[in-house]
C-alpha cells in the first residue's frame, strides 16, 4: 500500500489530506479483507469488493464517505493492475452511491461584517490576527488550507493580490480587496512581529500564540468564537466563508468563468452549484416582493 501512497502523492500530486485520507480508507478495506481470511491481492475477486461496499453502509458511513473510500480502492486495484502486481482489478465494477446534492449554505454579507468586527474587538495580538484571517478567507475566497499555507511573501499588499496554491499544488494569483489588505497590513504591523518573537522563526503568515504556525484547528476555533461573540446561531466554518464569497459574487453580477478561476475549481460545473444558490434566493425574494407572487387567500 505504501507505493500507492507515494504514487498517489507525487505522481498524481494530491495533498496530504486526501493522502491521509485514502490511506485511513484503504485500511479499513485490508481490515475488512483480513476478516474474511484474505492477505493476498490475487486471491481478491468482485464479490468481495461488493460485499466491502455492502459492509460500509451497514457501518452507517454517510454516502460521502462511502463514495470516497470506494474511490479509494478502485483507484488502488487499478494502480496495482498497472504495475502488474495483479491481471485485473476486482473493484472495476464497484458503483458509487448517488450524492444528495446539497447546496452551500452562504452567510449574509451583514453576518461576515459582524463576524469580522467580533473577531477584531480582541486585544492584539490576538484581535488583528483574527480579523486578518476572516478578510482573507471572505476576500479571496480562500480555502482553510490554502490560506493557513500562505508564506508572508505570497501577500501583495500594494498590489492588491495573494498567491494561492490549490489542490495539486496549482497556482492562482487572486486579487485582495481594500478591506482585506487593510486588515493583513494592520495584522503585520501591529500583531505578528509579537507573534513572531515567541517561536523559532518562521515564513508562515498567520502564527498561534507560541509564534508556530496556525493550525486548521484553531482557525476552525477563531470563525467559531467569533461566531459566537457577533450573535450569529448559524454553524459557520472556514468553508461557509468560501462558499459566501462564491454565491455574493454571483449575486453581483460576477461571470462564473471568472469565479471559477478565483475559486480554483477544475470544472465550471462545480461552481454551478452557486449559481442554483442565487437563483433560489432570487425565487423567495420575488415570492415574497411581487403582488402577483402570491396566493388569493
Amino acid at each position: 500500500m505504501s507505493g500507492y501512497l507515494d504514487w498517489i502523492a507525487v505522481e498524481r500530486s494530491l495533498s496530504r489530506n486526501t493522502v491521509s485520507a485514502y490511506s485511513r480508507d484503504l485500511e479499513r478495506y485490508l481490515t475488512y479483507l483480513s476478516t474474511l481470511g484474505i492477505d493476498a491481492l490475487d486471491d481478491i475477486d468482485a464479490a468481495d469488493a461488493a460485499g466491502f461496499s455492502e459492509f460500509l453502509a451497514d457501518e452507517g458511513l454517510s454516502r460521502s464517505s462511502i463514495a470516497r473510500t470506494l474511490t479509494a480502492v478502485r483507484s488502488f486495484h487499478r494502480f496495482c493492475t498497472s504495475e502488474g502486481w495483479t491481471q485485473s482489478s476486482p473493484a472495476r465494477d464497484l458503483t458509487l452511491p448517488k450524492q444528495d446534492r446539497r447546496l452551500p449554505k452562504p452567510i449574509t454579507i451583514e453576518q461576515v461584517t459582524a463576524l469580522i468586527e467580533a473577531a477584531g474587538a480582541q486585544d492584539p495580538p490576538v484581535g488583528p490576527r483574527d480579523a486578518a484571517l476572516i478578510e482573507l478567507l471572505y476576500g479571496t475566497g480562500a480555502r482553510i488550507t490554502e490560506a493557513l499555507s500562505l508564506d508572508v511573501d505570497d501577500v501583495d499588499t500594494e498590489g492588491g493580490s495573494v498567491r494561492l496554491f490549490g489542490k495539486g499544488n496549482k497556482e492562482r494569483i487572486v486579487p485582495l480587496g481594500s478591506y482585506a489588505v487593510e486588515a493583513v497590513s494592520a495584522y503585520l504591523v501591529r500583531a505578528r512581529p509579537a507573534l513572531g518573537q515567541k517561536g523559532r522563526g518562521t515564513p508562515r503568515l498567520f502564527l498561534n500564540l507560541l509564534g508556530r504556525p496556525l493550525s486548521r484547528q484553531s482557525a476552525w476555533a477563531v470563525i467559531q468564537d467569533a461566531a459566537a461573540r457577533a450573535g450569529i446561531e448559524e454553524h459557520i466554518s472556514p468553508h461557509t466563508l468560501r462558499h459566501s464569497y462564491a454565491t455574493h459574487l454571483l449575486s453581483g453580477g460576477a461571470d462564473i468563468r471568472v469565479v471559477q478561476e478565483l475559486l480554483g475549481h477544475a470544472s465550471v460545473t462545480t461552481t454551478q452549484i452557486y449559481t442554483a444558490v442565487t437563483i433560489e434566493t432570487l425565487r423567495e425574494t420575488y415570492a415574497i416582493s411581487h403582488p402577483r407572487a402570491r396566493s388569493r387567500d
